[in-house]
């Protein structure tokens, strides 16, 4: 999100304000994170002018309920009175009806100031949650499922911005009126005040009862939601192969019990709430009925007016609507809690991949040592064992090995994307522990096994990420990748657009158009990983010539089992159980009649 120019008042939240929203929630969910409700106060603090110039607003367009029971006294007492006079009727309701007039303006103004801050903390939300999603490793990643990480970014958020919307706005309403009320009242009767306090208690006893009951079932529900919304997608993404296998009615089932039970969870949660709303609403109708009948005693003992009854009970009413309402927030506020709790999973989270204060790499010329690199995900066993390996610049290096050799997890360990619990790795003499990474990863390009496609146009997903490309450009990378040919069949050449993943596009052309996009970059470094593994042989001849123009004097790690993609490396690294146990050319492995030679001759078709 790049900020725009302040004299935009059409914006709703800039780059710097969004950056100080995550660095306010990060520092105070890290000191507190017991205390949600202190978080998100702290996160609407730099909005409090936004807050104060709607409660103004509030109370003028709030004036007439206000006022209301005081002129409806007034009139039925005057009227009462034996020499009442129609000039004050007249005056009261000039009053009421002034009031009424400037509702719609004053309200209007109310929301829109309230609505600027609650939204741009909305946005600040969403947009912080992104950028870190963007800064954790990729092992975080890994362990958390999409599915969770988007309700988080949808639904949590949304209910933050419910929660909040109620607590700030609501809230001060609330005790504004509820203050109104009792001030009013007391000025009248003090032994109808004291009347009016009794309700409270009873109310705070019902709400110390049910809270934490609520809060339970709101925290079971949000993390059973989470859970159906990953399954659903896994669900989404594992069509082709249910339909495939005929397994609709497998995966009906295991579905069908997966909403039964969030729908079990709601349903138990809707039912506290349930008890909790009828036994607040019968506490405050028997203290309403019983109001009337003391105002009542009272009017009829001569200690107030008749007019006094009407105000009494209009005023009742409006103390315990709003403590109704105030109860009412309980469950709002418990969902709302759980999910700043939620969003703080990800904001909150310390596995990120730090670059401050880092060497920035503004070129590469890729040259990569080895020494004595272990890794593991666990301490029991390692993926990587005391691999010592030396890539010079220029150089095409082949790993092979059998799965679970460690062929992915060096790649990884070159990238970044996971890091050497003993050894270190050198690129151009210096640690990669030292480096910032993301200065690094411009210089390199990644060639995957499985072609990560978004839903767009060819041409957006070959510049991905690119500001300045020109047809000239594009036309010479689409050559190169064996592209050219194919893209002018389509009705709308390079912005044709691609179906989600892609699928309207064969493997091959998926993975020619993942090629490109490394292309176009014009890396120092490359690395390719089973990169021809979904082409069929004619596909993967012409890819395979567009592979050697592309890494002529550069760096190039290559992943495969086809013997043809590795054939032409200066170097194949051959893995065992994490380790290098031959390195050499295509002949030299060959001509020891080690363990390259026999993965070689394993098989008929002779992959490696």
């Amino acid at each position: 999100m790049k900020p725009k120019s302040p004299a935009n008042k059409d914006e709703i939240i800039t780059e710097e304000e969004e950056v100080a929203l995550e660095n306010d929630f990060i520092d105070t969910y890290l000191k507190n994170k017991k205390s949600p409700i202190f978080l998100l106060f702290k996160l609407y603090a730099r909005y409090a002018k936004y807050f104060a110039i709607s409660m103004f607003f509030y109370l003028i367009k709030q004036s007439p309920v206000i006022v209301m029971p005081i002129i409806v006294s007034n009139i039925i007492n005057e009227v009462y009175r034996s020499d009442y006079t129609f000039r004050n009727i007249v005056v009261n309701l000039v009053v009421i009806a002034t009031l009424i007039a400037i509702n719609v303006p004053t309200n209007a103004l109310y929301v829109k100031f309230y609505s600027k801050a609650t939204r741009r903390v909305e946005a600040g939300l969403r947009g912080a949650m992104v950028r870190k999603l963007q800064q954790l490793s990729i092992t975080f990643h890994k362990e958390m499922q999409s599915g969770r990480i988007q309700s988080k970014l949808m639904r949590d958020v949304e209910t933050v911005h419910t929660f909040s919307t109620q607590i700030i706005t609501s809230v001060p309403a609330i005790l504004i009126n509820m203050i109104t009320a009792l001030c009013i009242v007391i000025t009248k009767d003090l032994s109808v005040f004291f009347f009016f306090l009794l309700c409270i208690p009873c109310d705070v006893l019902l709400i110390k009862v049910f809270g934490k009951t609520i809060k339970k079932k709101n925290n079971e529900f949000r993390r059973g939601m989470e859970s159906t919304s990953a399954s659903l997608m896994d669900m989404e993404e594992m069509t082709q192969i249910t339909r495939a296998h005929a397994l609709e009615e497998t995966e009906m089932k295991k579905t069908a019990s997966l909403l039964k039970n969030i729908a079990k969870s709601g349903f138990k949660l809707d039912m506290v709430q349930a008890y909790f709303g009828s036994f607040t609403w019968v506490t405050i109708q028997v203290f309403q009925l019983a109001c009337l009948v003391f105002s009542a005693w009272k009017a009829y003992q001569g200690e107030i007016l008749i007019g006094d009854i009407n105000l009494f009970q209009s005023y009742f009413n409006s103390l315990i609507g709003q403590v109704s309402s105030l109860i009412g927030l309980l469950p709002i506020i418990s969902k709302g809690l759980e999910s700043v709790s939620s969003i703080g999973e990800i904001l909150g989270a310390t596995d990120i991949e730090d670059n401050r204060h880092k060497m920035k790499i503004n070129s590469l010329r890729g040259e990569y040592e080895f020494k004595n690199v272990s890794f593991s995900y666990d301490s029991e066993q390692h993926l990587i064992s005391n691999l010592n390996l030396k890539v010079k610049v220029g150089e095409t290096i082949a790993i092979v090995g059998p799965s679970g050799s460690g062929k992915s997890t060096i790649i990884n360990l070159a990238i970044g994307f996971i890091h050497a619990q003993s050894g270190e790795i050198l690129v151009d003499g210096n640690n990669i522990e030292d480096i910032n990474l993301r200065s690094y990863r411009q210089h390199i390009a990644i060639v995957p096994q499985s072609s990560v496609l978004f839903t767009g146009t060819i041409r957006a997903n070959i510049t991905y990420g690119l500001d300045t490309v020109n047809d000239e450009q594009l036309e010479r990378v689409l050559k190169a990748a064996r592209l050219y040919d194919f893209i002018k069949t389509l009705p709308n050449g390079v912005d044709t657009m691609l179906d989600e993943h892609g699928e309207n596009l064969s493997g091959g052309q998926k993975q020619r158009i993942s090629i490109a996009r490394a292309i176009i970059r014009n890396p120092s470094v490359i690395i390719f990983d089973e990169a021809t593994s979904a082409l069929d042989t004619v596909s993967e001849k012409a890819i395979q010539d567009a592979i050697n123009d592309m890494t002529k004097g550069k760096t190039t790690f290559i992943v495969a089992h086809r013997l043809s993609t590795i054939r032409n490396a200066n170097r194949i690294a051959v893995l065992k159980n994490g380790r290098c146990v031959e390195i050499g050319t295509y002949e030299e492995l060959m001509a020891l009649h080690g363990e390259f030679y026999e993965m070689q001759t394993a098989s008929e078709v002779r992959p490696i």
